[in-house]
């Protein structure tokens, strides 16, 4: 089964959670009478790979809260019952576009992932509990060997919202956009030229274990970079690469105070941390402690989860994020007041989610889904319309 990763969560308070290993973005509720019951994606083949590419549209159909897929009409089919072990899920690829062609299919109101593979169809299967989505951290996954990659949306009655994520691997690079209502084109996802290169070897040049996250097929493609969430559960990233930015963090606000501002519409909100007896409590304006965090290990850094926590409420959560935030990007020491969202200083710590601080690095707008709470700070690459007219997925090309 997949390992259950906190996704990014979305602008305006949105919610994030995870259905059956597909994300489930909650928008708001506002019903916008322009968003159709289906809109066009136009899919554009600029990957320069003469491989034939498939596309797959998995998620959770909203008005029914069914798991299944859509055919290239929108046309949404529900999963068959699955067993133990998994069983092989019906075909839900679409034929994808020529080198330099471009295909339009149409996405339903639907909360989950366009998935797109090069060469060789995705091995999708199915338990009782749901769809078993690719795990490529895994030996024995059978789809560790296909150059593939997938965008997240949701597309409701209030808009869509699309990403391109690179929260648990990055790989074959892409672009989303989304044409406005008023006519206008947002895009993102897109490396500046010779990024998807640079990336790799900037990262299998990085000492302390990082190049141990590359995956390379036998032909010698180069097929991905895992997280290092990954990498430190599979043994790839050694399991104490954080442990001295965070003894630093923790000796530091033993004798001073963290502050976190988590909302930036409510500048009055602020909680205020201290470590104590090894534990960094949180106290409101009146004192009293809302939160407490036990020291995070790198598993809890890197997925956001674990000692890092972040229930979907008003307090832990929001401070939560920002720790996980900060401790990703090594800001906690050098601005006691958080989030920072100055980007000039992110990664410059010695001791830093390299993964991250790389692929934003290589990112033409500098926006990028590195991990899960990327976007605090507005830093994710996400476009998002209310009165959606058309949606976008570029294949890049692999330089």
């Amino acid at each position: 089964m997949l390992h259950s990763v906190p996704r990014p969560a979305l602008p305006l308070a949105a919610a994030a959670a995870l259905v059956g290993g597909v994300l489930t973005l909650a928008a708001p509720e506002t019903a916008n009478a322009a968003v159709p019951d289906t809109i066009p994606l136009q899919i554009t083949n600029n990957s320069g790979r003469s491989e034939q590419v498939y596309i797959y549209d998995l998620g959770t159909q909203l008005s029914s809260g069914k798991q299944g897929w859509a055919d290239e009409s929108g046309t949404f089919h529900a999963w068959p019952v699955g067993g133990n072990p998994p069983t092989p899920a019906p075909d839900a690829a679409i034929t994808g576009p020529a080198p330099g062609q471009t295909k339009t299919i149409r996405l339903p109101k639907f909360s989950g992932r366009v998935y797109f593979s090069y060469g060789q169809k995705l091995d999708f299967r199915l338990t009782t509990g749901g769809l078993v989505q690719p795990a490529v951290q895994n030996p024995s996954d059978p789809n560790r060997n296909i150059l593939f990659n997938w965008s997240e949306y949701t597309l409701n009655d209030s808009g869509l919202w699309l990403n391109s994520t690179q929260v648990d691997m990055f790989s074959a690079p892409y672009a989303v956009g989304v044409k406005r209502a008023d006519g206008s084109t947002l895009t993102t996802g897109h490396l500046k030229s010779g990024g998807y290169s640079a990336f790799f070897n900037s990262l299998r040049g990085q000492s302390g274990g990082w190049g141990g996250l590359i995956q390379t097929r036998s032909d010698g493609t180069v097929l991905r970079a895992l997280s290092p969430l990954y990498g430190v559960e599979t043994g790839a990233l050694p399991a104490g690469v954080m442990d001295d930015y965070v003894n630093r963090v923790w000796q530091k606000y033993a004798t001073s105070t963290l502050t976190v501002t988590p909302f930036g519409d409510q500048p009055n909100t602020k909680y205020f941390g201290k470590v104590s007896g090894g534990v960094m409590n949180f106290t409101n304006s009146s004192g009293a402690v809302v939160t407490s965090f036990q020291k995070p290990d790198a598993s809890s850094i890197f997925g956001c989860h674990g000692k890092l926590d972040a229930p979907n409420d008003q307090v832990r959560g929001p401070i939560s994020r920002t720790l996980c935030a900060g401790f990703n990007r090594s800001t906690l020491l050098s601005n006691p007041n958080q989030p920072d969202s100055s980007a000039s200083g992110f990664y410059k710590d010695a001791v830093t989610n390299q993964y991250a601080g790389k692929i934003h690095a290589q990112m033409a707008d500098g926006k990028a889904y590195a991990f899960a709470f990327d976007d605090v700070g507005n830093q994710e690459s996400l476009v998002h319309d209310g009165g959606p007219q058309q949606a976008s997925l570029t294949l890049d090309p692999l330089n």
